[in-house]
């Protein structure tokens, strides 16, 4: 089992910037994916970013695109986000989650992913 940790979550102006960052733990070392999600007060839980465990091959919602950064560092079995010229529609909970057995085509779906951190607020004012 993999246990995953968030933190860097916090509030921030229209227009600024964060830096997520998720620990793993466990039996990280056969992670496939690690991603980045986030749920917005009475809407569904929303793919933000994936990355590859070698640290490859970066996906992103279209909602976010040019604005946030995901990276990896495998030796230290860190996970981050970088997010720029945040919006207030960014409020929301992010969760950090990773897969072992997902595939390329579903790795945006949050069924693939079977490990979740609880999640760290981002707060966005307009």
């Amino acid at each position: 089992q993999v246990q995953l940790s968030e933190s860097g979550g916090g509030w921030v102006q229209a227009g600024g910037s964060l830096r997520l960052s998720c620990t793993a733990s466990g039996r990280a070392s056969n992670i496939r994916y690690m991603a980045w999600f986030r749920q917005a007060p009475g809407k569904e839980r929303e793919f933000v970013a994936r990355i590859s465990s070698a640290g490859v091959g970066a996906a992103y919602a279209d909602s976010v695109k040019g604005r946030f950064t995901i990276s990896r560092n495998s030796a230290a079995n860190t996970l981050h986000l970088q997010m720029n010229s945040l919006k207030f529609e960014d409020t929301a909970v992010y969760y950090c989650a990773a897969c072992r057995s997902c595939i390329t085509s579903s790795s945006s779906t949050t069924t693939s992913y079977g490990s979740w951190g609880p999640g760290t607020q981002v707060t966005v004012s307009s």
